[in-house]
């Protein structure tokens, strides 16, 4: 593999595939986040200052019958114009004639931007053929695409086989895999991490893994109700795993043996529906009325949980406290939030990684005050667990 500070960009046309999954608003069809598309910029810019030109390729979305207007990445060429700050040709198409007549002679300085990957469905099946199409638009190939780097796809894996000696990451996987490995493989003491989310299923092997590693695990979000009832706890409507009990118990039984402090709710917000006007009030984690469910930690568990953040040198959050989404169940999220960013400014290093958990320091503007928000959720846990990356192991042979 090729350095990215090391490579001589003079002349060449480098093929990045990027991140550019965005979310956008369904009516309006423009961006509603465009943190992915900034975090691409300091790599498309290296090239470009270096003498070279970019041709650009992304997903969006699940398309199912080929083309669909509303996954059309030429609905994004105005954002990425705009944190470029310059033209951005659209090819709309990432192969085929009309596509190579745009990137064959790319000038210098030149930025283009291919059509939705996933219009083929060669791309997610890791079509060789198509992944030989796709490099065909550049001399050179950066993956600076995170979030897909768990996936063996056409322009994540298999294209880098067409690159044997001009591949390289970009600087936003770079610095994913620094701070996954400063998370993991750091001396520094005590290490936290908060996991939240619906279901403890989801997180298993991610909070196994973590056993061997952390001094506190805090269990926030839905899967605290699971942990909740496991230990013989009342939990009313509230969500639950009835499948995961024993796991629950399992997890807890564990992390003692580890000397782990595990760190469950004690105190709920619980409301009498799911919305944001139900009734609310707050109880014991352990006691909830029936007819009333958990949708936040209250104020018990902020204070505990901010104490365990505030003292930590080494944080990792995964999932939001409660339904932060709705105001009334927001505090408990936004209160860790604020921990974690103090925290950081005190001197720890703070990973912030999974789609809620990144939207919930974007919706606090919290996200440059921690020290790296992850764009791959599921990449990131896979990293976290252990497992071997197919789009980093492309580059790494």
């Amino acid at each position: 593999m090729a350095i990215i500070d090391k490579y001589n960009f003079s002349g060449k046309r480098a093929l990045i595939r990027v991140d550019f999954n965005v979310p956008m608003d369904k009516t309006t069809l423009t961006i509603t986040d465009n943190t992915r598309i900034k975090a691409a910029i300091p790599t498309i810019r290296k090239v470009l200052d270096a003498g070279g030109s970019v041709v650009l390729m992304s997903h969006m979305g699940r398309p199912k019958l080929g083309p669909e207007p509303k996954y059309s990445l030429e609905n994004i060429v105005s954002g990425i114009e705009k944190e470029l700050r310059q033209e951005v040709i659209f090819a709309g198409d990432s192969i085929g004639e009309s596509a190579y007549a745009i990137t064959e002679n790319l000038k210098p300085g030149k930025v283009v931007l291919l059509e939705n990957l996933r219009f083929y469905p060669q791309e997610r099946a890791g079509n060789k053929v198509f992944a030989e199409k796709l490099a065909q638009h550049g001399d050179v190939y950066i993956n600076d695409a995170f979030g897909t780097a768990h996936r063996a796809h056409a322009s994540t894996t298999v294209v880098a086989e067409c690159f044997p000696n001009d591949k390289m990451f970009g600087y936003l996987i770079e610095s994913e895999i620094v701070s996954v490995d400063k998370v993991l493989n750091s001396s520094e003491k005590p290490l936290t991490a908060i996991v939240g989310g619906a279901k403890v299923s989801s997180k298993i092997t991610i909070i196994n893994k973590l056993l061997d590693k952390v001094d506190n695990l805090i269990i926030g979000g839905g899967m605290a109700y699971t942990f909740a009832k496991a230990n013989g706890g009342k939990v009313g409507n509230s969500l639950v795993e009835d499948d995961f009990l024993e796991m629950a118990k399992a997890i807890v039984s564990n992390a003692k043996a580890k000397g782990v402090n595990l760190l469950i709710p004690i105190d709920t917000v619980i409301a009498d529906s799911f919305s944001n006007d139900a009734h609310i009030k707050s109880c014991s984690t352990d006691s909830i009325p029936d007819g009333w469910m958990g949708l936040d930690i209250a104020e018990e568990s902020i204070t505990k949980f901010r104490r365990a953040v505030l003292d930590s040198k080494l944080i990792l959050w995964n999932g939001p406290m409660g339904v932060f989404e709705m105001d009334n169940f927001q505090k408990g999220t936004k209160d860790i939030a604020i921990a974690v960013a103090e925290a950081t400014q005190n001197g720890a290093f703070s990973l912030i990684g999974g789609g809620d958990s990144v939207a919930a320091v974007n919706k606090f503007d919290l996200a440059d005050k921690v020290s790296h928000v992850s764009t791959g959720g599921g990449a990131m846990l896979e990293y976290l667990e252990g497992k071997t990356l197919p789009g980093i192991a492309a580059i790494l042979d």
